[in-house]
């Protein structure tokens, strides 16, 4: 913004000339050096001689010229302020609405398809479930009815025999053939098949509708490994940099495993890692009890009864659990693995969180909190929160 200088009040609000308070005469000059309005007697042989000096006239009309150029350009401004109120902003305003609304039309279609998904899908599976217990029923319908025909049968044959015994003689005895009859046996099929309830669309949501916040404890990582700043990721080390760490019980001293926080004993749990640059790592849940010091399987995750894990390990995927591997056959290299605990149902799930398929389900009578483990034999595994 132009400001004015002191050459625009060389003359009072009456119109009255200023005087020189120096030399006491009209000022007719403006001194551009000191920027202030002089007489002729400072100029010539006073305060201001030498100094870049202009008449007081010549001065003035320059700054009015100027304040001409500032009104104008205020001018240009205010109608470029009024045609961006008027046109833009009121455009943006119908245009915000119009986003606005289309956003709200595209979530509730959104929420509807899923909604009807979820709805088609929880029909499917009780009727499912409603099939399999109707199976079931009538299994155990003719099972009972079958035992219960073959009891009668049996009590009266050892009737029949008992007679039998009583009044026959020797060589009626001999030629007597018993009749045998088959012991009666507990089979699946007499229980409901519990993955009739299995549902990859269902687990999808379920697994991820909420992100546990898990951190690896810093004690119980091995020294084979390294732990982030956060707390979040786990990388292998060379020989050459690895160093011991301060002496804990609760460190693994000869396997690369490291557990996470907190302990998890009730609820549903869901976490995921990233795994995308390791071609060697377990994950899963273990015990807080399981043994942290020596190289033998009591320590090495999946190869104990308090381990329960995901291996990927020379480019094979498989489930481990107390020395006992089951392949499971995948597509393509995992980038992610999901785990979800529920622990009401006692179910453990390993699944991929971009497809949602489900890698395997355990149902284990868990007897102890869990906490979640990973080992990591080749470059980096990360927790995503």
């Amino acid at each position: 913004m132009f400001s004015v200088g002191s050459g625009a009040d060389s003359l009072s609000t009456s119109g009255e000339a200023k005087l020189c308070p120096i030399h006491e005469q009209e000022v007719q000059f403006y001194c551009g050096t000191e920027g202030r309005l002089t007489c002729s007697k400072c100029v010539s042989d006073g305060s201001c001689q030498g100094h870049k000096v202009t008449e007081l006239v010549t001065q003035a009309t320059g700054v009015r010229n100027q304040l001409v150029d500032v009104c104008e350009k205020m001018q240009l401004q205010a109608l470029r302020i009024e045609r961006f109120i008027d046109r833009t902003l009121t455009a943006r305003e119908k245009a915000v609405q119009t986003d606005a609304n289309s956003a709200r039309e595209r979530v509730l279609a959104q929420v509807n398809v899923v909604r009807e998904a979820l709805e088609e899908e929880e029909q499917r599976l009780l009727e499912a479930i409603q099939r399999e217990e109707e199976r079931v029923e009538q299994c155990l319908l003719t099972q009972r009815a079958h035992w219960t025909r073959t009891l009668e049968k049996l009590t009266h044959t050892r009737t029949s025999l008992v007679h039998t015994l009583t009044n026959s003689t020797d060589t009626m005895i001999v030629v007597k053939d018993a009749e045998g009859i088959g012991e009666p046996r507990d089979t699946e099929k007499l229980t409901l098949n519990r993955g009739c309830s299995d549902s990859k669309f269902m687990v999808g949501l379920w697994a991820t509708h909420r992100l546990t916040a898990l951190c690896f404890e810093a004690q119980t990582v091995s020294p084979l490994l390294s732990l982030s700043n956060d707390q979040r990721t786990l990388t292998f080390l060379p020989k050459r940099q690895r160093q011991l760490p301060p002496s804990d019980p609760a460190r693994f001293d000869s396997w690369p495993n490291a557990l996470c926080s907190p302990p998890m004993s009730s609820a549903t749990h869901s976490w995921v890692l990233d795994v995308c640059t390791s071609a060697a790592f377990k994950v899963g849940v273990c015990y807080s009890s399981i043994e942290r010091k020596g190289s033998g399987n009591g320590a090495r995750l999946g190869y104990n009864t308090k381990s329960w894990v995901l291996s990927h390990y020379d480019g094979d995927l498989s489930f481990c659990h107390d020395g006992c591997n089951v392949g499971i056959t995948v597509a393509k290299k995992l980038k992610r693995v999901g785990l979800l605990l529920d622990w009401p149902s006692q179910t453990l799930l390993f699944y991929d969180p971009e497809s949602t398929a489900v890698l395997h389900v355990v149902r284990h009578a868990f007897s102890e909190p869990l906490l979640a483990a990973c080992a990591v034999a080749d470059q980096s595994v990360s927790i995503l929160h």
